[in-house]
This record gives structure tokens, sequence and C-alpha cells, in this order.
């Protein structure tokens, strides 16, 4: 959709006017008090334009603005703010030779006129401050030589104000030519290495000193007769005061002593007239306050009788009915406690009676699992015994049944056999001797004896199996070798010694 022709033209001119506002607000530019803005280029306009002699402008601008015109103008700032500088000077030697170090402090800053602006912006826009105030504290140091090379040490040392006034006055020609000014200088310190302003110093001090001590001395003795005198006068002052002060008491007390005795006339006459007026007083009040009284307690009476007379009506007609409510309530609240204590003792009868049932049918499982427990221990101890009973008998039988079918040869062939083992088991505490030590004689029964006694605790061996199980092994062996019926019949039957072994194998198995 395009716009009327009688719309572009003010649309154009709004947008003109917005682009040149916009372009004004972007190039006009502002300085404050404490710098100054300078503008170089054409057209600079003739207001706070400084010139030289080869016809060079620059527009110099203070606490204020100006529309800096693009392309053929530009602007750079400057600042205003002062810049403290701390000169100090190596020894140097003054008029009298002595050398001598000199301290001070000076405030600088750019000067105020447009000349002085103008020669500062040529000299130091682009440089750092720091170079400016190099070259200032350099002339400034190079100033304060010259003069201190000028004057004495008493000079210096007695009017360091003038030293440097002096200085800052000299200075200030060559600081005006870089278009500084300075704002104020002064002589921090004056001092030598060599003691000389100390020895200087020194005829001035005893001198001062020993004044003051005169002068000490002077006023402590005029102090002395001063306070002499003042006491003397003070103490005939002080006697004629005090002889005044007791005439004058004397008097005063004898005034004193008429008046009070007039006083206390009067007032005795007073207080009885007063006393007489007071008791006529109080009596007729109390006259009238038992008028009072008397009134006042017969309208009590009155009200008393009609309150009681309206609180007996009261009475009658509530106390009664409250009584009535009450009486129903307490009837009421007695047949819900009843009803409730009912509900509770039924409630913990069926409590007690349902843990006491259960109770019994815990106790009652329980016994029953302790003893069909203990039931089937003693079931499976007595199996157990039963069948160790029953193995063990049958063993016994089968033995006995060897012993029946082998006779008194297969009893004998086990005990021979046996002796060994126990012949072993005889000697083993023997066998368990580390060392033995033979003490012989001289006949040699010592090393006989100890084999001797091998065979002698051998031979007890029947002996001793007599005597645990007895079983009389030499009989036995006697029987056997005199029967000649029954010597074939064990030749015969002998069992071997394989069956012998199979025979004592079983009988250990059924153990």
């Amino acid at each position: 959709m395009e716009l009327p022709e009688y719309l572009m033209i003010p649309i154009i001119v709004v947008g003109v006017i917005i682009v040149l506002g916009l372009a004004f607000w972007a190039r006009y530019k502002t300085v404050g008090p404490d710098e100054a803005m300078i503008v170089t280029g054409s057209f600079l306009g003739s207001k706070n334009i400084s010139e030289d002699d080869s016809g060079r402008k620059i527009k110099i601008v203070r606490g204020g603005g100006t529309f800096i015109l693009p392309v053929f103008q530009q602007s750079e700032f400057i600042s205003l703010l002062s810049h403290k500088l701390d000169v100090s000077t190596p020894e140097v030697y003054t008029e009298q030779g002595v050398p001598v170090i000199a301290d001070g402090v000076a405030i600088i800053k750019v000067g105020g006129t447009i000349e002085d602006v103008a020669t500062a912006a040529e000299q130091f826009i682009g440089k750092p401050i720091e170079a400016l105030k190099s070259e200032a504290q350099e002339v400034l140091e190079g100033h304060l030589r010259a003069i201190l090379g000028s004057m004495t040490v008493e000079e210096v040392y007695r009017n360091r104000d003038k030293f440097a006034q002096e200085v800052q006055g000299v200075a200030a020609r060559d600081l005006k030519k870089m278009g500084l000014q300075i704002v104020s200088f002064t002589i921090k310190d004056v001092r030598d290495k060599q003691g000389y302003l100390d020895a200087l110093g020194k005829p001035r001090i005893a001198a001062v000193k020993r004044d003051a001590e005169i002068a000490e001395a002077e006023a402590v003795r005029d102090a002395r007769i001063q306070k002499a005198n003042a006491e003397e006068q003070g103490q005939k002052a002080e006697l004629l005061r005090d002889t005044n002060i007791a005439e004058a008491s004397k008097e005063k007390e004898l005034k004193i002593a008429s008046f009070k005795k007039d006083q206390d006339t009067a007032k005795a006459e007073a207080d009885q007239a007063y006393h007489i007026q007071e008791a006529r007083a109080k009596q007729t009040m109390v006259e009238e306050q038992m008028k009072v009284e008397l009134v006042r307690k017969e309208r009590e009476i009155d009200l008393q009788e009609k309150e009681i007379m309206v609180r007996q009506k009261q009475y009658d007609a509530e106390v009664k009915k409250k009584a009535d409510a009450d009486r129903y309530a307490v009837e009421q609240a007695a047949e819900a406690d009843k009803a409730r204590r009912m509900r509770e003792a039924d409630a913990l009868q069926y409590s007690i009676e349902t843990q006491a049932r259960a109770s019994a049918e815990q106790k009652r499982l329980e016994g029953q699992a302790v003893a069909d427990a203990e039931r089937a221990k003693g079931t499976a101890e007595a199996e157990v015994i039963r069948l160790r009973g029953l193995a063990e008998a049958e063993a016994k039988e089968k033995l006995a049944e060897a012993f029946q079918k082998f006779g008194e040869a297969a009893v004998l062939d086990i005990i021979v056999k046996m002796l060994p083992e126990l012949a072993g088991k005889i000697a083993e505490p023997i066998s368990s001797i580390d060392k033995l030590t033979v003490v012989d004689t001289g006949k040699g029964e010592g090393a006989a004896r100890v084999s001797n006694y091998v065979t002698e605790l051998m031979a007890t061996a029947p002996e001793m199996l007599k005597n645990v199980s007895g079983i009389d092994v030499e009989s036995l062996i006697k029987s056997l070798t005199g029967k000649s019926k029954v010597a074939p019949a064990v030749a015969q039957r002998t069992p071997s010694e394989h069956e012998l072994v199979s025979l004592e194998a079983g009988a250990a198995q059924e153990d």
C-alpha cells in the first residue's frame, strides 16, 4: 500500500530533522571545569580563539560545550588539575662554601588564561601527565640549586619564606613559558651532613636556656616575696575578719534571742487560741458527723431490708429451678457414667479372657512341642541303644561261636599274637629314655642287668595277663600239650592264620 503524496513530504522532513538532531547530538561535546577542550580545524569562529604570530588558530573551550563540525574540526582535552611535586637537591654549596641539602614541595597546574592553555596544549597534548610533572620538577630543582648557591646558610635557615619566594619567582617565569603556573612552593627541610646547622643553633640554644634559667630564678624569688607579703596581709585580714565576725555574731545572737522571746510569746498565745478554736470546730464537726452517720445508718437499714426481700424472691424463683435442673443433670450424668463403666468392664473382661485363652493355648502348644521333641529324642536314643546292644550281642555271639568252633587252641593263638604288642607297650617307657648311664662295679654286671631287666619284664607278661584277664597262659599251654586226644584234633582243626585274621576283623567290625 503506497502512502499519499501529501504525507510523503512531512515524513521526509521529520526524518531529515531526526537525522540532523542525532548528528548534532553525536558531535556536540561538553567540557567540565577541571579540563579544557582544544578545538582545531576550520570555521572556528571568533570566540575564545588563540592565534600566534604565524596566523595559526585554536579554539579553547572551558566549562561549556561546542559543536564539532565533522571532517572540518577535531577536539582534544587537557587537564587543568593541580599536581604535587617533591623537589629535592643534592648537596649544594652555599655562598660560604657549606654543602647544604634542601627539600621542598611545589603545587603546579596549567595556567587559567587562554594563552597558558594554548601554550600547555602545544607542548603537552599527547604526552602523559608524568612527562609534564618531570619537566616542571627539573625546572624547579634547577632554580632551587641556583638560589641556594647564592645565599648564606644563615639566610636560608632564618628566612625560609624569603628563600621559597625567590625560588618561586625565578621558576615561575620559566614555567610560564610552558603554560604552567606555581600554585604554591614550600621549603620542607634544610639540612647538612657536617653539622653546621646544629652548631649554628647551639649558641642561641645555650643563650635561650641561660636566659630561661635566670628568668625562672628571678620569677621564683619574686613569687616567694609576693607570697610572703600576701600571707602577712592575709593573716592580718583574717584576724580583723574574725574580730568583726565575733562582734557581729554577738549582736546577732542578742537580737535573735530578743526576737525569739517575742516570737515564742506570740506563738504561745496564738497556739492556745488556735487549740481552743480547733477544739470547738472539732466538737461541731463531730456532732455533724454523728448526725450524718445516723442518717446514713438508717438509710442503710432500709436498703438492706429491701435487698433481703428482693433476694428472697429471687431465691424462690431461681434456686428451685436451678435445683431441679442440677438434679436432672446429675441423674443423667450418673446414668451415662454407669453405662460407660459397664461397657468398659465388659471390654476389659473380654480382653482379659481373650488374653488368658491365647496365653493358655500358647503354653499348651509349647509344652506339646517340648514333649514331642523329648519323646522323639528318647525314642532315637533308645533305638540307638537297642541297635548298639544287638550289635554287641551279635558280635559276642559270633565270638563265642568262634571260640567254641576253634577251642582253646584259637584262644591261645590270639593271646600268643597279643604278647608282642603287650611287650611293646610294657617296654615303651624304656624306649622314651634319651640318655642312659650304666654304672659298672667291675664285674661286668652293669650292661647285663639292663638286658636281664628286659627279659625279666617279658617274663612277667603272662602273670600280668593272668592278673588282668584271669587267663592262665601257662596252664592253657600245659593242658593243650598234655592231652593226647585233644592234640590230634587240635592239629587237625587248628585254624589257619588267614582264618584267625578274618575272625578278628569281623569281631572288630561288629564292635
